[in-house]
């Protein structure tokens, strides 16, 4: 019950972070994804399942009040979220590089679903800009923020597993 608790308010902070104060530190246009960053750091260390579930409650607020209609940023984030589950027994806490190179892939996923689903059905097809303007400055921002806000998310993580060893004896 506190890990549901406690990953509701991650969701809920890290969306009010990021729509509320990081449209004030945005460059060039771009704001780091850090809904993004909590579904892969979760998948990651919690494996599919749990990934899947951040992702969908993570989507499900991006749809809520960025999107055009309920379900195509849910369905992205759960993809995320679930595919990052299978590197669940590749993941050590102790390494730092491996989450960036997985935030990376999947920020460039995250954004060329978005481009295919939001710019490719309305006939607009330069991709080459929209990878220039947008999708590479994108994934420098949030792997620069995920150096600092994973390191936090491991935090949480170990707080929990070690409250629910404690609720096991």
């Amino acid at each position: 019950m506190i890990r549901i608790i406690t990953l509701g308010l991650l969701i809920i902070i890290c969306f009010i972070l990021q729509s509320a104060l990081f449209p004030f530190i945005e460059v060039s246009g771009v704001v780091p994804n850090l809904m993004l960053i909590l579904t892969v750091s979760f998948g990651l260390m919690r494996g599919r399942k749990e990934g899947m579930l951040v992702g969908f409650f993570c989507g499900l607020l991006y749809d809520l009040f960025f999107g055009f209609a309920i379900g195509p940023y849910m369905l992205i984030f759960m993809i995320i979220g679930y595919c990052n589950g299978f590197f669940h027994r590749l993941y050590l806490v102790e390494d730092v590089l491996f989450p960036i190179f997985i935030i990376l892939a999947d920020d460039f996923i995250f954004n060329f679903i978005t481009f295919i689903i939001f710019f490719v059905m309305r006939n607009r097809l330069s991709f080459g800009e929209y990878l220039k303007e947008i999708i590479i400055p994108d994934m420098i921002y949030t792997s620069l923020l995920t150096l600092i806000v994973f390191k936090f998310f491991v935090f949480v993580n170990k707080k929990l597993k070690k409250i629910e060893k404690g609720n096991e004896s």
